[in-house]
């Protein structure tokens, strides 16, 4: 019900794109239904490329909501005559993408390119697709975040292509070692290594790491995560790190955090998640066991994203560059295709130095958490 009228509002045009939304308190008594109801309704249509999200100012209505919905892996909208970049990420409306892709979006509009958008929700199979359009619509350079980066990607031949039409390309967030181009991306082994050092400095011990493993970001945070257990000459114990794919259902992933739960021995003081996406889900889970966040178990999220400020436990997170890397993407590529004649696989790629936010979700461990603990515990 709630998800149908605030497309029914877009749709009438009772909001416009770029228009904020009524806030989540507002819709809870508008509808007289649960917050969680709220939220999940606003979350799919987040997700589905309605809305999108601001960090601290609330949901506004997408730029491409009232244009008709393509699949996930077709281009948003057609390129205008002239400079066309393509634009392809695993995600565009949710999370931390419409920022970056707010960054690329302001800097190429002002130098007079056009954009064109797809997404591959993270699937090898719609990455071809994305990836076969952008070649047929002639695009002249290409932004794009590769999708699960941690394996062989059978796609390497579009690139190849890409390559010997003079196309450049700059890979965001992660890179294909197959190829090695260009790419900017944030040092995830140091940010895993620092959220982790964090809790270790507070006191921790029995910390557990969540990491998704399709991507090499996960990857490179679970190897941070490992790095300052050695370096602070922690004892390593079997549970201590939760893997999972795209493809894993979350509600998994919890079930596997949930048997830790079960036992004082094998009960975590504290929890490395992959992003914050992951953190929120997991305090949601704490409470159902009437554990409290951080007196029982403290929780450092990843990507500063906006989610790490939307509950009422404020999530310590390492931080990602989000506009600014649009911001950098958009200038390499704007460089690279007027500079045609010159090597854009020589330009310089950039490396982002995370740090850490520091906020409630987070404390020294105190003597009574020394001790294991159950989950009946207030």
């Amino acid at each position: 019900m709630v998800k149908d009228k605030i497309k029914e509002w877009i749709e009438n045009g009772d909001v416009q794109p770029g228009e904020k939304i009524y806030s989540e308190n507002e819709l809870v008594k508008m509808f007289g239904v649960s917050r969680h109801t709220v939220r999940q309704a606003v979350g799919d249509l987040v997700h589905e490329g309605w809305l999108y999200r601001e960090q601290g100012a609330g949901t506004f209505v997408s730029s491409l909501a009232r244009e008709p919905h393509p699949a996930p892996q077709e281009p948003s909208a057609e390129p205008a005559g002239g400079k066309n970049i393509g634009v392809i990420t695993t995600y565009i409306s949710d999370y931390i993408f419409p920022s970056i892709i707010k960054g690329i979006e302001s800097y190429l509009t002002s130098k007079g390119y056009s954009l064109v958008f797809a997404c591959t929700d993270n699937d090898i199979e719609k990455e071809k697709q994305c990836l076969e359009t952008m070649l047929s619509r002639n695009i002249d350079g290409l932004i794009v975040e590769p999708t699960k980066s941690s394996g062989y990607n059978p796609n390497v031949n579009y690139y190849l292509q890409m390559e010997q039409k003079n196309i450049p390309y700059l890979m965001i967030n992660q890179f294909y070692s197959q190829l090695n181009p260009p790419h900017m991306l944030l040092n995830d082994e140091k940010g895993g290594f620092i959220a982790t050092d964090h809790l270790i400095q507070q006191g921790h011990e029995r910390i557990i790491g969540l990491f998704k493993t399709d991507d090499l970001q996960g990857v490179y945070r679970m190897k941070g995560f490992v790095s300052a257990f050695r370096k602070n000459n922690i004892t390593f114990f079997p549970e201590m790190i939760i893997t999972y794919s795209t493809e894993d259902e979350k509600s998994g992933i919890l079930d596997k955090l949930n048997g830790l739960l079960d036992s004082p021995e094998t009960m975590p003081t504290g929890i490395v998640c992959y992003n914050d996406q992951m953190a929120l889900a997991v305090i949601d889970m704490l409470r159902e066991h009437g554990l409290n966040v951080p007196d029982d178990i403290s929780i450092v999220g990843y990507d500063d994203s906006y989610l790490a400020t939307a509950s009422d436990v404020k999530i310590t997170s390492v931080t990602h560059p989000k506009m600014q890397m649009g911001i950098d993407a958009a200038k390499w590529i704007v460089s690279a295709v007027e500079n045609k004649h010159e090597d854009s696989n020589e330009q310089d790629s950039i490396i982002y130095d995370p740090e850490l936010v520091i906020r409630n979700s987070t404390k020294p461990i105190t003597s009574d958490l020394q001790q294991p603990i159950t989950v009946s515990q207030e």
